[in-house]
């Protein structure tokens, strides 16, 4: 009887400690960094895994931190984002959810409240028992449904949006409405002013609807124009000069390295990490401190090098002793330019600059993603030293942009197009045990944005294959290293900003896209492209390995007829056929109307073997 009872004690005991291993398992604290607009041949490591040289083909480029991140983890060097534009490409991320599965294809708002929808990252980590905190872009236009109206709804329990820290002076550059002026509220708010911060926190404005406004702001654009040396983007039938013309391609920060908007982002950030107080206030805005009983998650998104495109003074004179091949632009491609891919080129044409100012929008593009390589490196340094002063776990997931950008490519800047250098968006993955990311692994197998959500969550603890978490579209980025995910012949996607709808599928031969419907109205013909003649789908095809610039469409070369109608197919059945979804979200994000096509499920499935 003795003997049983002292036998039922130790088992008792090794179940409690078994039981308590299990419990004491801690979820390591999360590091998730996106940049914005980044190209990947800025980052000399992408482009030695790619091509085998560290620069780029345009020329010098420089980003030691990005490279030590990448020795010190894994790298999903071909990734791509799932749709080129910042509000539908980051909703792919917080949602880890296919745009056709989402219904967010562009820049409209949405609720939480349709039926297919689905928490976001950040607050299905809360519900594992996060402490959640973003600082900087966030890009998702969501709101929720409360008494019938769409109001705005926060997805991260603590909260530095950018706008604020603008409005504080936290910035060396912003745009906001002006609802007031020397102490008076005004009557109506004057929209889309731009403005510098001078060292000193003076506002110095750039605004076209100011001046016209209050005379005393007369001259004030192009005095900044002039100030800053900075180039706009300009059409054909504008000139070089204009102050009021859109997008800054380059100039010079008003600021010194550290104080610019992006600077402020890892200052505050490293600040919070040593804040010992309950709660943290950076100018207007006040948060929660860190409550070290919880894992945590932080977020940053820098803004660089999105427009404006401002390196501080020091990077960019030492960007500007380097000379870089402008990428040509033979006009010929226009002829067998797709219609929507021309339709994004024209808007943001830029072959009629001068080679002066073409050299100069890339040397500042290159030197403002040298400037901020620097800041990711003093983030990513204060998360560690954090971790190892509170002796926890860690994961850093770092995301080369959410798109990528055009620096005369194809005769344009911007992004929105399928092509592979607005598409085209490395991921590297650092843990602190080496073990589910061992140190300098390059995986070369194809990886997607939908990837993120499933990678992160698993890393803290879910099960991404219980019914909680069975929407989610992608795979755990752990599982692909170990080779127990399926292997991808493909990635898809779909974007609906600036060109209109369109898909995309690319295979390691061939990147084939389309239009998916005749307008951007939800829930109307849906299946249209079933039905349309294939010069309507207005179709592109590119041969990767005999042209890797993406110049020659050979949508309708007899030659390759066979694949592209191989490649349309499987797009049709993926985008439209799989468990396609559309809402009617209304303008002001208050409709939950569902729309969904159905007609070939199963059809995302990885698989695509092509025999020309």
């Amino acid at each position: 009887m003795k003997i049983r009872r002292i036998l039922n004690c130790c088992l008792l005991a090794l179940y409690a400690t078994t039981n308590l291993g299990f419990a004491q398992k801690v979820q390591p604290n999360i590091l998730w960094i996106l940049t914005d607009d980044h190209r990947y041949d800025a980052v000399r490591s992408f482009n030695k895994m790619l091509t085998g040289n560290e620069m780029s083909e345009l020329g010098y480029v420089e980003s030691p931190n990005i490279d030590r991140l990448t020795t010190m983890g894994t790298t999903f060097v071909n990734t791509y984002c799932q749709a080129q534009g910042c509000a539908p490409s980051r909703a792919s991320l917080h949602l880890g959810r296919y745009p056709f599965r989402s219904g967010v294809y562009e820049f409209e708002y949405y609720n939480n409240k349709a039926a297919h929808f689905k928490p976001t990252l950040p607050e299905q980590l809360a519900s594992l028992g996060y402490q959640t905190f973003r600082i900087g872009k966030l890009g998702m236009r969501i709101k929720t449904l409360k008494n019938g109206r769409a109001v705005p709804h926060e997805i991260y329990q603590n909260n530095f949006d950018f706008k604020p820290l603008h409005k504080d002076g936290y910035t060396d550059w912003g745009k906001d409405w002006m609802y007031e002026m020397d102490g008076i509220k005004l009557d109506k708010p004057i929209q889309d002013v731009q403005f510098f911060v001078t060292p000193e926190g003076k506002f110095e404005y750039a605004s076209k609807n100011l001046e016209n406004y209050d005379p005393k702001y007369k001259g004030t654009a192009a005095a900044a124009m002039k100030k800053y040396d900075l180039l706009r983007h300009y059409n054909k039938k504008e000139t070089t000069n204009d102050p009021f013309a859109s997008e800054i391609l380059a100039g010079v920060s008003p600021r010194k390295a550290g104080e610019t908007k992006d600077g402020y982002y890892a200052s505050i950030f490293q600040d919070y990490l040593k804040n010992q107080k309950p709660k943290f206030t950076v100018g207007s805005q006040t948060v929660n401190g860190i409550d070290a009983s919880k894992p945590q998650f932080f977020y940053i998104g820098f803004d660089f090098p999105h427009t404006p495109v401002l390196p501080p003074a020091d990077y960019r004179a030492r960007f500007q002793k380097h000379t870089y091949k402008v990428p040509q632009f033979d006009e010929s491609e226009l002829k067998t330019m797709a219609k929507q891919m021309k339709k994004q080129v024209e808007a943001g044409y830029s072959d009629h600059f001068s080679e002066a100012d073409k050299h100069k929008m890339i040397q500042d593009y290159f030197a403002f993603c040298a400037y901020g390589d620097d800041l990711i490196g003093k983030s990513v340094d204060a998360f560690i030293a954090y971790n190892e002063q509170q002796k926890k776990p860690w994961l850093i997931v770092y995301i080369n942009g959410d798109h990528g950008w055009k620096l005369n490519d194809h005769g344009a800047v911007a992004k929105f197009t399928p092509w592979d250098i607005d598409a085209h968006n490395p991921i590297v993955v650092v843990s602190s045990d080496k073990t589910k990311f061992p140190a300098g692994k390059v995986v070369m197998d194809y990886a997607e944005f939908v990837d993120v959500a499933p990678t992160i969550l698993a890393a803290a603890g879910a099960d991404i294959k219980s019914e909680p978490y069975k929407y989610l579209d992608g795979m755990d980025l752990a599982a692909v290293v170990a080779n127990k995910a399926p292997k991808r012949d493909y990635v898809v996607g779909e974007s609906h900003a600036v060109t209109g709808p369109r898909a995309f599928i690319r295979t390691k031969d061939y990147v084939f896209s389309m239009q998916t419907r005749p307008t951007k109205e939800r829930g109307k013909d849906m299946d249209w492209a079933l039905n349309a003649s294939y010069e309507a789908l207005d179709p592109a095809l590119y041969d990767m390995k005999k042209d890797p610039h993406e110049v020659n469409n050979l949508a309708f070369d007899k030659k390759y007829q066979k694949i592209a109608n191989e490649m349309k197919e499987k797009l049709i059945n993926i985008v439209l056929g799989d468990n396609r979804v559309e809402v009617g979200w209304g303008n002001k994000a208050d409709g939950t109307t569902i729309y969904t096509s159905n007609f070939a499920p199963g059809s995302h499935d990885y698989k695509l073997q092509l025999k020309k």
